[in-house]
């Protein structure tokens, strides 16, 4: 901790570094986490990197199905890149101090990317919604300048909706403890550590919430109950396990999301729940990342064609 006197607070100091204890309570299980979290880093952002090119090179992939996959897949990338590099080093140096612009830097992001994240599967749900329910004008409604302006308004909503919620925090004094008892700089533990009056925050991030999830989520919900509805009125098998094939892949992302996230920000904020608020955001913000590119090439026979068609010249190579 580098404490900077701090002229508002008389004798006490404004804390410029934070502590991440992070795992630091299992000192035995330091090496076997690093090596379990340095896996899990390379296979999520190869997977989701394989995705993407996939997607770009070849041509049976170059619709805004796959466009918006794409894009989710570019978007988990950058959210595991922003949380795990930092754990990682933690891990291997023992050192888990973390500048406080460091700190609102990974938050910003991470918020940013979560926002962008509700966002992006609302539209995703809403593109499955127009093919199986209005599969005539589905051509109309989604062209390519209309996926354009749809992502491009999911991430930039995203980014400049976090924001507010960045500046309220810089305002803040921090006079100790330094302890953030988390492996990020997640938002409970950083208000636990203010010295001034987070009210105004706290208020502003719940409107922000109400505003950035609630209607995202209410509008995919709302298109896969109109998905499933039409789906059963398919008097074939064939056709209704067709039918389904294509958005199963996407419900099952957005149900393993949104249920982690839930979990995680319903859980009042308390000592007695801290590990496993941990555990949790370990599963949304780590390991969401990693299922999603293999829910995807699993369970959808395009993509596993597409995988299959890029690895298959160099078993002849």
């Amino acid at each position: 901790m580098k404490p900077a006197a701090n002229k508002h607070q008389g004798n006490q100091t404004t804390i410029t570094e934070f502590i991440l204890l992070g795992f630091g309570d299992l000192p035995q299980l330091q090496t076997l986490l690093f090596l379990l979290f340095l896996v899990i880093y390379v296979v999520t952002v190869a997977g989701n990197i394989l995705i993407v090119a996939l997607v770009v090179t070849d041509q049976h992939l170059h619709t805004p199905m796959y466009f918006f996959l794409g894009n989710l897949s570019c978007l988990e990338t950058c959210y595991t890149s922003t949380l795990l590099p930092k754990m990682l080093a933690s891990l291997l140096t023992g050192d888990r101090t973390i500048l406080f612009s460091g700190c609102i830097t990974q938050f910003y992001i991470f918020g940013s990317l979560a926002g962008t994240e509700c966002l992006l599967f609302s539209v995703m749900s809403y593109d499955r919604y127009l093919a199986i329910c209005k599969p005539l004008h589905y051509a109309a409604l989604v062209n390519g300048r209309i996926c354009l302006q749809m992502t491009a308004g999911s991430w930039v909503s995203g980014f400049l909706a976090s924001l507010q919620t960045i500046f309220l925090i810089s305002q803040f004094t921090f006079c100790g403890p330094d302890e953030l008892d988390h492996f990020f700089c997640d938002l409970s533990p950083i208000i636990k550590l203010a010295c001034s009056d987070t009210h105004s925050l706290e208020v502003s991030t719940i409107i922000l919430c109400s505003i950035l999830t609630l209607p995202p989520f209410l509008l995919t919900l709302a298109s896969y109950v109109s998905i499933i509805i039409t789906i059963l009125q398919i008097p074939s098998t064939i056709g209704r396990q067709k039918a389904f094939s294509t958005c199963s892949s996407h419900l099952i992302v957005v149900t393993v999301f949104y249920g982690t996230l839930v979990t995680v920000y319903l859980l009042p904020y308390s000592d007695a729940l801290q590990n496993l608020n941990k555990m949790f955001s370990v599963f949304y913000g780590v390991l969401t990342p990693l299922v999603n590119p293999l829910i995807y090439s699993l369970r959808n026979q395009e993509v596993k064609q597409a995988l299959r068609k890029a690895i298959l010249p160099f078993f002849f190579f």
